[in-house]
């Protein structure tokens, strides 16, 4: 048996050609492990969902995965890729560094970078997850798979 989630992240991304300049940035993801036994050995989830980068990409679909180890590695590390409106691939990667004595502030917040196809970093975002508006929607998303 597997689980499924979930998740909304949003902030603010920064293109490097534009800096100083800052676009709202969202994703809304759905996570799924088929097993949880493999997920328990690699830490390693299937993503789905849109990601919103202006002006990039205004409602792109995206895909990747997820690496959920908290207690022994303590991170949370999301790597989606997308196509954005230009008709060019991109990333967005980041991780959550978990530490147990800020545990609320790292658990909700998520320093991404946006990659090109290249691999050469074209943007940078702060995102958050918003515990207050969310919290509850985003316990309920979880079901067994």
């Amino acid at each position: 048996m597997g689980f499924s989630f979930a998740e909304t992240m949003a902030g603010t991304v920064e293109w490097d050609r534009d800096p100083g300049k800052q676009h709202p940035f969202s994703f809304e993801i759905s996570v799924h492990a088929d097993s949880t036994r493999d997920h328990m050995k690699t830490g390693v989830a299937e993503i789905r969902g849109v990601v919103h980068a202006p002006p990039i990409a205004t409602s792109a679909d995206a895909e990747g995965t997820i690496t959920i180890r908290p207690l022994g590695q303590r991170i949370i590390r999301y790597e989606l890729s997308f196509l954005g409106d230009d008709g060019k691939r991109y990333e967005v990667v980041g991780q959550k560094d978990i530490k147990y004595r800020r545990l609320l502030e790292t658990w909700t917040t998520l320093p991404l970078e946006i990659l090109d196809e290249e691999h050469r970093r074209v943007a940078t975002c702060l995102t958050r997850f918003d515990l207050r508006r969310q919290g509850l929607s985003f316990l309920r998303s979880f079901r067994p798979a």
